[in-house]
């Protein structure tokens, strides 16, 4: 995993700008700590950050391929793992491509020299890279189809500016970052973001499953992937078979590295099937325990309450699974002190509102990892595949004409001023939103009521809350130089789950059944059938109190570039109550975006505009 930025104007010669391309690096470092190189040519200007683990000697980049044909280099900067890479390699042998390294980096570069833009649809992985090509002029920035790896752009008047993360573009002197009321549905609850928004006056990220060309005539969008909906002819031992063989192949996949791995493992039925197939996969026979990693709180045997979405503690499950399956186990006990010092770090890492304890707690966790390994495996993805949040199975809240994932929760929305909720009108904005995002749900002819809502509740999952937990996993490990794959989002997995009728999704008449039935023989019943159970949250009264007395101080504070857009009287008479919810575990948890909107925008200069 590496980080990338990049500038292409073809009103200036940007090869003579080395300092604003060290700089737009530098701002990459911490994602790239193992090695840098810079590559610029009149009016491009290509920035990579390396974090080695696959061919370690090899793989520097910016990539150059030479066409001998005069009409100069195809150049390439690349983060990210593309797991099918020795497949592709073999393939393109056999066009007569010659490589010269190891790397999944050279297999992307000879991939687009074989098969142009269209080459992304050959990639399975996590990946987001840059092509310049000088035969044509012409740059191609492309992002994976779920969008585990960022990427950010800017458009320019006769170019753009792009980089893995906001601050390689903030680097350079040409964007003048800004922010609008506008954005603040986003800010307040980014579930709601649209793929390519940003909170960022005039900064996008590529879309998901898209590419851009960038040329002398402007930018171009391409959606290179969807899921689509076809009927799914499988009976239910043959899903749960193929399913079973696919994470097989998957996990294996994802497991190959030139430097030490680990799994996350909470004791839940998705990390926890991660971990037994990595266990069980022959190629890792000789490599010793697998370590595997959980985060928990000091205090929590007493302040602990139990939630929809967070019913009970982490830590037994995890030493029980750890137990079974014969890793070696560390759990990481978080001081509740401890993970506000670390909000600052949190907030550079994103370059956008943080989500208070929730970063900063998976920050103190990365930071351990990185200590024993390179590459850590995760578990996202599971829960918007097979069906494992509680909104996927409260029949009022799947029958509601909006967002189920918001339940019932408080908007922070409502606490903005009357003036500004007025012209903001966000009861609509956020219907919009949902509506926009619905009309994209790939349909089957003639599908029962209940599988055809249950397809958009799906889709609306991947879509919000997915996004959200993915950007936060790639932040936050990025941010330690950590790299964490995901193999639940791999692409060929969730198309074939994506079909299943939802009444096979819950066979056993529960939350994902079917990922249940295809590990049953590698997990002991009490982890199979653990309800589900959401990343930690933070509940300690210390911590409680200080982002109260926190918001509290920033409602008086004149400096406040926030303060002014809220009800101040109604953010007081809500922070004083107690107020719960499907997805919050209590009033700080869901007044916590207020204060971090506020310190981001303190921190990177922004007033409303």
């Amino acid at each position: 995993m590496c980080g990338i930025a990049g500038w292409l104007d073809f009103s200036r010669n940007v090869a003579g700008e080395r300092t604003v391309l060290a700089a737009m690096s530098d701002s990459m470092r911490r994602r790239g700590p193992d090695d840098d190189g810079i590559w610029a040519v009149g009016p491009v200007g290509l920035c990579h950050r390396r974090l080695a683990v696959i061919d370690i000697e090899g793989g520097r980049q910016p990539m150059i391929a030479d066409v001998g044909d005069g009409r100069g280099p195809v150049v390439m900067i690349y983060t990210g793992e593309v797991y099918n890479f020795r497949a592709l390699r073999g393939e393109l042998a056999g066009l007569g491509h010659k490589f010269r390294t190891r790397s999944d980096t050279e297999v992307v570069l000879r991939a687009y020299l074989e098969w142009g833009a269209e080459s992304s649809s050959r990639l399975r992985g996590m990946f987001a890279y840059a092509v310049w090509d000088a035969r044509v002029q012409e740059l191609l920035l492309v992002r994976d189809r779920l969008g585990v790896k960022p990427l950010y752009y800017a458009p320019l008047a006769n170019g753009v500016l792009f980089s893995s993360e906001p601050k390689g573009i903030l680097a350079n002197p040409l964007y003048r970052p800004g922010v609008s009321e506008t954005s603040l549905p986003i800010l307040l609850d980014p579930r709601l973001a649209l793929p390519g928004e940003t909170p960022y006056h005039n900064m996008y990220t590529v879309k998901p499953g898209h590419f851009l060309r960038i040329g002398r005539a402007g930018v171009t969008e391409q959606r290179y992937w969807s899921l689509s909906g076809r009927e799914h002819t499988d009976d239910l031992p043959t899903t749960v078979a193929t399913i079973r063989q696919m994470l097989n192949d998957v996990v294996a996949e994802q497991l190959v590295a030139d430097v030490p791995v680990a799994t996350m493992l909470s004791g839940g039925l998705d990390s926890s099937a991660i971990t037994a197939l990595a266990v069980s996969d022959p190629d890792r026979a000789e490599a010793g325990p697998l370590h595997t990693f959980a985060v928990g709180f000091k205090g929590d045997e007493d302040d602990f309450r139990p939630t929809a979405l967070r019913p009970e503690r982490d830590a037994p499950y995890a030493a029980l699974a750890a137990s079974h399956l014969g890793t070696r186990h560390h759990h990481v006990e978080l001081d509740p002190l401890d993970v506000l010092d670390v909000r600052p770090a949190a907030l550079r890492a994103r370059d956008l509102p943080s989500y208070g304890h929730f970063d900063t707690s998976m920050y103190l966790l990365f930071r351990e990892m990185r200590a024993h390994v390179t590459v850590g495996v995760s578990g996202e993805a599971a829960d918007e595949m097979f069906g494992g949040y509680p909104w996927f199975h409260d029949p009022a809240l799947v029958r509601r004409d909006r967002f189920p994932w918001l339940g019932n929760a408080p908007r922070l929305a409502d606490l903005l001023a009357p003036d500004v909720r007025a012209r903001l009108d966000s009861a609509a904005e956020e219907h919009d939103r949902y509506v926009t995002l619905r009309a994209q749900v790939p349909r089957v002819p003639d599908e029962d009521r209940l599988d055809a809502r249950m397809r958009e509740v799906l889709f609306l999952s991947l879509h919000g809350p997915l996004a959200a937990l993915l950007d936060r996993k790639d932040r936050m490990s990025m941010a330690v130089g950590l790299e964490v794959r995901v193999p639940f989002c791999d692409h060929e997995l969730l198309e074939y789950v994506w079909n299943v009728p939802w009444r096979m999704k819950i066979a056993d008449g529960r939350e994902k059944s079917l990922l249940r039935m295809a590990v049953a023989d590698l997990l002991p019943d009490e982890i199979l059938y653990r309800p589900k159970n959401a990343y930690p949250a933070l509940r300690a009264a210390a911590h409680d109190a200080q982002v109260r007395d926190g918001l509290l101080a920033m409602l008086g504070d004149p400096a406040s570039p926030l303060a002014p857009v809220l009800d101040r009287a109604a953010v007081i008479d809500f922070v004083r109550g107690e107020h719960q919810s499907m997805t919050h575990v209590n009033t700080v948890h869901l007044v916590q975006p207020l204060l971090e909107v506020d310190r981001w925008m303190r921190s990177y200069g922004l007033v409303f505009g």
